[in-house]
């Protein structure tokens, strides 16, 4: 009797289970992210709009920010749980103070691939500025102290010998006015993505003489978290880093194949991720394949570059010399990282 009494009541407790659905345990865990909506975040567009995330038992909400800055702040404060985005000594003093951690990576200069360009306004050019060794006494305009323009064009003073302190380095509010300066002469010269640099040269406004990636290659871009996130949910990070590289793949697969003459050349897929992509960014497809990044397809960082980051930041005092490089980046999460230090 005991026994048959036991067997109905399983009977109606599974009964209810069928009635108000499985247990929270098995619902997706959720998680947020914060990026720009530029092409270099591709991998997180695919990984969304083709399941990645949803097959790794992940729901993913993307916020969306104008700058760098804000993303790295939105995962410092808790905001978001992921952040990827350009690296800057913004990005590297938040990080000193132990509240980030790069886990794989985003976009860099890759020898070959065609991303930055240093462009001279037309007025210069005519002047005699065409050389990568003739920005010592003009003018450079970037968007702040500390972005990424300032620091490539700190590496390539290092790497051609000159003094940095003798460039007029000039802050402008924003990419287009940076654009906008050197076509109209205001400043002598900025770094420009691609597609800007190609479309100024094409319509006379100004002239490249040369890109980032031919001089000094770097790890532009990163993935990271905080590292309470490692701490408390390493399985969801874990499979949050499985999703981008499987997106990652799919990037490398549909657009980072060349032909014989080393140009690129588009892969059969490679209509479908446009697709994805110009969703997110509202750039025109001609324009984003004007301006598709490098992106590793296994997620791998470049670590002795990010080292040479942190070093240079601090060499300019803009980052925190009490910064160990180390403690910013968890290589447990991604195999075979590139150039690790010993």
């Amino acid at each position: 009797m005991i026994a048959r009494r036991w067997f109905w009541q399983g009977c109606a407790a599974l009964a209810a289970l069928a009635a108000f659905g499985a247990p929270a345990a098995d619902a997706a865990d959720k998680v947020s992210v914060s990026a720009l909506t530029f092409v270099s975040s591709a991998p997180l567009f695919i990984a969304q709009d083709k399941g990645y995330f949803a097959r790794e038992g992940l729901e993913v909400e993307i916020k969306f920010f104008n700058a760098a800055q804000p993303v790295a702040v939105a995962v410092t404060s808790g905001d978001a749980d992921f952040g990827l985005t350009g690296l800057t000594g913004g990005f590297f003093n938040l990080a000193a103070k132990g509240t980030l951690r790069i886990i794989c990576a985003q976009s860099r200069e890759e020898k070959g691939w065609d991303f930055s360009a240093y462009v001279v306004s037309n007025k210069a050019y005519d002047a005699g500025f065409k050389s990568l060794d003739q920005f010592p006494g003009h003018s450079f305009g970037l968007t702040q102290t500390g972005s990424t323009f300032h620091y490539m064009i700190g590496r390539l003073a290092e790497k051609r010998g000159f003094d940095l302190a003798k460039v007029n380095l000039t802050p402008l509010p924003s990419v287009p006015a940076m654009l906008a300066a050197v076509k109209s002469g205001q400043v002598d010269s900025v770094i420009a993505p691609a597609q800007f640099a190609n479309a100024m040269q094409a319509a006379g406004e100004a002239k490249i003489i040369g890109w980032v990636h031919q001089e000094t290659p770097w790890q532009l871009g990163a993935v990271f978290t905080s590292p309470k996130m490692i701490a408390e949910r390493r399985p969801v990070v874990e499979r949050f880093v499985k999703a981008w590289v499987a997106a990652a793949a799919d990037y490398d697969a549909a657009f980072q194949r060349r032909d014989a003459e080393g140009k690129r050349v588009f892969g059969p897929k490679s209509d479908e991720l446009i697709a994805i992509i110009e969703k997110y960014t509202k750039a025109k497809p001609e324009v984003i394949k004007q301006s598709l990044p490098y992106i590793d397809p296994q997620g791998r960082l470049l670590v002795r570059d990010l080292y040479e980051q942190v070093r240079w930041y601090q060499q300019q005092n803009l980052v925190d010399k009490a910064l160990d490089a180390k403690s910013v980046v968890d290589l447990g999460f991604v195999k075979g990282h590139l150039d690790v230090p010993n």
